[in-house]
């Protein structure tokens, strides 16, 4: 299992952050390893909305379906699955102590499952890069969002 954790602060306020980033699909802008990320439902986004996520890790392309299992004042859960892997995203958005602004804390968690195990040390690596351009991308667009 890898555990990958980042802690930002950006511009715009936590209420338009949360109503940004619980729409999974959003994803396509700022998560560098998303190439395509489709709502599978209709309707307002709202807990059980599900999305068809494509990705390219290390050079693989893999799969998953994403549900918002949780979504609260400050947090937002997304849980992605398909045979190999399981992956838990939590988003804290809460006031930037440091002034106006928002302070997000996103912790991706990543079971890989069956074979798939032995290659845990080797994404720990390259998750950790992931997140540090997750982090900066993620910042980019939603300071856009306070223009």
């Amino acid at each position: 299992m890898t555990t990958v954790s980042r802690t930002f602060d950006v511009r715009p306020q936590p209420a338009v952050v949360l109503d940004y980033l619980k729409d999974f699909g959003n994803a396509e802008q700022w998560d560098p390893g998303t190439e395509s990320c489709t709502r599978q439902d209709t309707g307002p986004v709202q807990v059980g909305s599900t999305w068809h996520n494509v990705s390219k890790i290390a050079g693989v392309t893999t799969e998953l379906t994403y549900t918002l299992q949780q979504l609260t004042d400050d947090t937002i859960v997304l849980v992605g699955h398909n045979d190999t892997a399981r992956s838990v995203d939590t988003i804290t958005v809460v006031p930037s102590p440091d002034g106006p602004g928002s302070r997000i804390t996103y912790e991706a968690v990543i079971e890989l499952k069956g074979a798939a195990k032995i290659a845990d040390p080797v994404m720990k690596i390259v998750f950790e890069k992931i997140g540090s351009a997750t982090e900066d991308d993620m910042t980019t667009v939603l300071d856009r969002l306070a223009a």
